[in-house]
């Protein structure tokens, strides 16, 4: 039987007695956890193991992982990385190679407690205007270095049996507002966009799922917020070519405006195939719930040629590929 076609969070380290049977009789597509989750690595590895129980199948588990001030899994427990943009800048010429490294080494960590997706590459592009939330998760400032850089940290997630999601597609770097709490508008003209932001994406539109951004592109659709505009998706399906699973970022978030029926109904209508709710509230997922369909045909497809990447990685080096980085870093700081 077809799954829902939603991702859900839960509330804390493990479920409860009452989230199971929800999460049992929910059967979303898959899950994502935080750091209210997350407290060793056998805890999380059990939570996974519970998560994929619930629905009885290997059922996805995302995280967002990006290193810096968006990390979940944090030192005692797993190795501490610097923001993107600042990472990318120190290792110079030998980002990319440093980039692979750094997706491989955090898959490692990943897919040893049971999580095999991770949100990321955030392929936005940092520019004078982008928020603080934005900036220096970014992986540079010119959309063929953040490109690259997105490439090479998805090959080391998948050599590394993880898969990547692709962020905040069309476009997040120019926003300057935060939108888990505002809606950002960008009045950037479309050869702009076209230009620069969607290059990225572009670049990288062969990778299996993507998150929406949850900004209004007045160039595009001057009246709705990307993830709601049919006209923004597309953008996404035709320009920009991304045929893969299209989520939504968190639905929770303060950027959208009406009911949680209101927001389901409309991202599902203006075509993503996946809705993404993560603070694990009882009363928000029930009216999402209500309005989610199973997944079925191009949404159903998607997922499936999604999953079907997944696999076991090769065993891993670990103390070669710090060393590797240790010596990248050393020969960029010698140019």
């Amino acid at each position: 039987m077809a799954a829902r076609a939603c991702i859900l969070g839960c509330l804390g380290p493990q479920l409860t007695p009452e989230e199971s049977a929800y999460f049992r009789d929910a059967d979303p597509w898959g899950f994502i956890i935080f750091a209210r989750n997350i407290e060793t690595p056998d805890q999380v590895r059990a939570l996974t193991s519970e998560l994929r129980e619930t629905v009885g199948r290997n059922a996805p588990i995302l995280i967002d992982q990006e290193g810096g001030r968006v990390a979940r899994f944090r030192a005692p427990h797993w190795r501490e990385w610097d923001p993107a943009l600042d990472f990318a800048t120190a290792y110079g010429e030998n980002a990319e190679q440093a980039m692979y490294l750094r997706g491989r080494m955090i898959a490692e960590d990943l897919h040893s407690v049971g999580v095999d997706v991770n949100c990321t590459p955030m392929l936005d592009v940092a520019t004078a205007d982008s928020h603080d939330i934005i900036l220096n998760r970014c992986y540079g400032d010119d959309p063929e270095t953040v490109a690259e850089n997105g490439r090479a940290l998805s090959n080391g997630q998948l050599d590394g049996g993880v898969l990547s999601i692709i962020k905040h597609i069309p476009g997040h770097g120019r926003a300057d507002l935060d939108s888990h709490h505002d809606l950002p508008q960008l009045d950037t003209p479309l050869e702009e966009l076209q230009a620069t932001d969607f290059v990225p994406f572009r670049r990288l539109n062969d990778l299996p799922m993507a998150m929406t951004a949850h900004i209004t592109y007045t160039a595009i659709d001057p009246d709705t917020c990307a993830t709601l505009s049919p006209k923004a998706i597309s953008t996404i399906r035709n320009d920009i070519g991304f045929d893969g699973l299209l989520m939504t970022d968190d639905l929770s978030m303060k950027a959208l405006g009406g009911t949680f029926e209101e927001r389901t109904e409309r991202a599902l209508s203006a075509g993503c195939d996946i809705i993404l709710h993560c603070n694990g509230e009882r009363a928000e997922m029930d009216p999402i719930l209500a309005n989610t369909p199973k997944l079925t045909g191009h949404s159903a497809a998607r997922a499936s040629a999604a999953l079907d990447q997944r696999f076991t990685p090769e065993p891993f080096d670990r103390t070669a590929a710090e060393a590797e980085l240790k010596s990248l870093l050393k020969d960029a700081a010698n140019v």
